[in-house]
């Protein structure tokens, strides 16, 4: 199952108390201070990991505690740090404190991590206060206590093509007839209620990811249809591919309204390249000769399931994401 937002609870270990002691060596009845230092306690961190998609395993187990530190001993034995808690997320994850709304950050790269709880410090044994003038020290620090937070995962699939479009605009069978990825297609809105990722892959060893976004309807901006949810994950793509059914009454009408939820969504996803893809051309009694909506972006026409064009956007959406690669390199 695709879970893309969860609250989890992180509690850091307490460091270890120091340790009073002196050393009772043979012909020595006066040793010095030699109590050792307090382990500190386990972290709690977070970090992203390329083989997860989802964070469904995190929307089950909500607490997460890290390990003690252990206490210091006799002749200078610092005790054993406590044991860290690893989380794994998927890439794309943004890490917040649920009480402050704080970004704590944001996991975009592989093995990329964060500290959300910090363990408590260990405390200093004794030998820690030997002076010139207090030579036998019976003073002590006690572990501090660990860090607790209550943090809220919030997942943004990362891919280089965007599919955005009404629901039944072809974007599940578009998905599943360039991609291994099998989204669950039929005849009816909302088949696709979560983010559906494929891998494409060209001749020449070049491959791109594209994201399946649910269908929006108006209002998506302001939750209807759960449209908020949907539209966030659409934030990291590098081109946004807006699918248009071309058998619909308006076309023209559809691509407007689909801008007018992003821009009122966030108007900076404007900005980035994009692409108007008209679909079921297999359907069509006329043919559509278009080549670019009024706002001069770029129109193709395909069908997904004669295949009749999907060769050619592939590569036009090839040349499109490389293009952005290149200025960002």
């Amino acid at each position: 199952m695709f879970i893309d937002q969860t609250v989890i609870f992180a509690e850091a270990g307490r460091g270890g108390n120091g340790c009073v002691s002196f050393r009772r060596e043979k012909f020595i009845p006066k040793g010095g201070p030699d109590g050792g230092d307090g382990g500190h306690g386990g972290d709690v961190i977070i970090r992203a990991d390329h083989n997860l998609n989802t964070l469904h395993d995190l929307s089950h187990k909500k607490h997460y505690r890290a390990g003690h530190g252990q206490n210091g001993s006799g002749k200078n034995s610092s005790g054993r740090k406590g044991e860290t808690v690893v989380i794994r997320v998927p890439r794309g994850t943004i890490v917040l404190d649920d009480d402050t709304g704080e970004t704590l950050a944001d996991l975009v790269d592989d093995g990329q991590s964060v500290i959300v709880a910090k363990g408590g410090k260990g405390g200093r044994g004794n030998a820690a206060f030997k002076s010139p003038t207090n030579q036998t020290p019976r003073e002590f620090e006690e572990g501090g206590p660990g860090e607790r937070r209550t943090v809220r995962l919030e997942l943004k699939v990362l891919a280089d093509a965007g599919l955005v479009g009404f629901p039944n605009a072809g974007k599940s069978t578009l998905l599943a007839s360039v991609s291994a990825a099998r989204p669950k297609i039929a005849d009816y809105p909302f088949t696709t209620l979560t983010p559906n990722l494929g891998i494409v892959t060209l001749s020449g060893f070049r491959s791109f990811v594209i994201a399946d976004i649910p269908g929006l309807i108006e209002g998506a901006h302001q939750g209807k249809g759960l449209g908020i949810r949907f539209l966030r994950h659409i934030e990291r793509t590098r081109v946004l591919v807006f699918l248009i059914d071309a058998t619909g009454k308006t076309p023209e009408e559809d691509f407007v309204k689909l801008k007018k939820e992003i821009r009122a969504f966030n108007p900076v996803l404007l900005q980035q390249p994009r692409l108007a893809v008209f679909t079921k051309k297999d359907l069509l009694e006329k043919p559509v000769r278009k080549t670019k909506m009024r706002d001069g972006t770029p129109v193709m026409i395909i069908s997904a399931v004669t295949r009749e064009g999907l060769d050619a956007l592939l590569e036009k959406l090839w040349k499109m994401i490389s293009k952005i690669s290149k200025h960002t390199a």
